[in-house]
């Protein structure tokens, strides 16, 4: 592809160098620049990506796309100033790609929990009636059944349009992804045309980057004001923001929630420990519907889907017969069983609100006792630390206090302001740092009955310490904890 074809529709302050010449490459890390490639130079919090340009140089950049002219420039290669380089990189991958976004219907999913589980419904309500479709999202991306690693929740925008590519040539035509808060600041979704939008909910996360819900509210509002008037939205009726979100569009919207005013409106439900069941009123007749997934959140997400599949046109029976059949989600409140007397519930609640929620649900489950495990990660917003303690200690019976992905903090200092929120609480509780003995602690105290929640890492199968990841899997570690005891007998 030529310069002059890469840059088409983008932005540009000022060009100079060749349009003509050939490009082999696009990048935006210095280290992945090919000969005769682009090297798309962009400023971070941390790092200033012209820092990088002797690299860049060095690996065969032929193209120099950066928000200001470097003050050294090199002969033979080709300098494009733009107004903004996440930008540029967008719709730069966009033309690399042939823009897969023009040839798929793309739906996506926002909000501080439920966002993995509702893309995952949608891709199951689609594939249910032979819709091959693709996913990208925090656990893996898939385009049909092939399934790509994710290492973010939304991939910065070169691998975006790669991975749209692949699902287009996987003969995918409908996509659902997870749209983080992130990925809409720093424009990675820019040049994604949504079909449809879903709004699930707004509550304390990320703070260490938006610096203010107010911030992190307006970075999700980006989703939907960016939708077409031929798109649809979707939105929690019951969160408190919800109308700065309808207000947001200028397209058909669906609610749902509890309100009395909700398009789709939950009424009457039912959880055990073999699911959840409840009714809504739709266009004034009322349904029931029933799905594996447990939880009063779960509602939630199973609504968000159906409502969304019903602005795709599908027949309320078939979403009804679809969801009947829900597959379970990795580290969604999902259950270790080997066997043992008690339940052992692993979620990736890792929010106040998540928290809440996945304790909320096992309490529902009237358990003897409810055991709680759980921590913080380092190097993130510390203050949802003592409200995460404060909430366990009034949900919990017990609780275990441990390490998450402590990063480069001190995991005895994370734990101890987790701590401070569970002090002078009706709550019993103890401190043990080490992720693995936490587990086997709560196993071995658990009785006939009784209930243990691990929580904070749900899926992952790797714990971050300092700068390395190492293996663990709370799935992994509670099995072990549990034929532990069998062994012991």
């Amino acid at each position: 592809m030529l310069i002059q074809d890469i840059l088409k529709g983008v932005e540009l302050k000022s060009f100079s160098g060749n349009p003509e010449d050939e490009i082999q490459a696009i990048a935006y890390d210095s280290r992945k620049v090919m000969p005769g490639g682009v090297f798309c130079a962009i400023s971070g919090s941390k790092q200033n990506g012209l820092d990088f340009l002797p690299q860049a140089y060095e690996k065969g950049a032929i193209l120099i796309v950066a928000e200001e002219m470097p003050s050294e420039t090199k002969d033979g290669v080709s300098y494009a100033v733009v107004v903004s380089a996440r930008a540029a990189l967008s719709q730069m991958s966009a033309n690399w790609f042939m823009h897969p976004e023009q040839k798929l219907h793309i739906v996506g999913v926002t909000g501080t929990n439920g966002k993995t589980t509702t893309t995952k419904l949608i891709k199951w309500l689609w594939e249910y009636y032979g819709q091959k479709s693709g996913l990208l999202g925090t656990i893996n991306n898939m385009a049909g059944g092939k399934v790509i690693a994710s290492t973010h929740t939304t991939p910065e925008s070169l691998e975006l349009f790669e991975l749209l590519d692949i699902m287009y040539d996987e003969d995918c035509r409908n996509v659902v992804m997870e749209v983080s808060s992130h990925a809409l600041d720093q424009g990675r979704t820019t040049n994604v045309g949504f079909a449809g939008a879903i709004f699930t909910n707004l509550t304390q996360d990320h703070l260490d980057y938006h610096g203010t819900m107010e911030e992190y509210m307006n970075a999700k509002l980006k989703l939907f004001s960016g939708l077409a008037a031929n798109a649809y939205a979707v939105i929690n009726a019951d969160d408190p923001v919800a109308e700065h979100f309808i207000n947001a569009c200028r397209c058909r919207v669906f609610t749902y929630g509890m309100k009395e005013d909700a398009v789709f409106r939950i009424k009457d439900y039912h959880i055990d420990a073999s699911g959840t069941s409840f009714e809504v009123c739709y266009e004034g007749r009322d349904y029931r519907l029933h799905t594996p997934l447990t939880g009063r959140f779960n509602i939630y997400n199973t609504a968000a889907a159906a409502a969304a599949a019903l602005a795709e046109g599908m027949q309320m029976e078939a979403i009804i017969e679809c969801l009947s059949y829900s597959p379970q989600v990795a580290g969604r409140f999902e259950k270790v069983d080997a066997g043992q007397e008690f339940m052992v519930i692993v979620d990736y609640a890792h929010t106040p609100d998540g928290l809440q929620n996945v304790l909320s649900t096992a309490r529902e489950l009237n358990p003897n006792r409810l055991i709680a495990v759980f921590g913080c990660g380092g190097d993130r917003d510390k203050t949802k630390r003592p409200i995460m303690g404060a909430i366990g200690a009034e949900l919990a019976d017990y609780c275990i206090i441990t390490s998450d992905n402590p990063r480069t903090e001190d995991p005895d200092a994370i734990v101890a302001m987790v701590a401070e929120g569970v002090r002078g609480k009706n709550c019993e509780y103890e401190i043990i740092v080490s992720r693995r003995d936490a587990i086997k602690r709560a196993v071995n105290i658990a009785q006939k009955g009784d209930v243990i929640v691990i929580a904070g890492k749900g899926h992952e199968d790797y714990q971050i310490i300092g700068t390395e990841k190492i293996h663990f899997d709370d799935r992994e570690e509670a099995a072990s904890a549990i034929m532990a005891l069998w062994e012991n007998a």
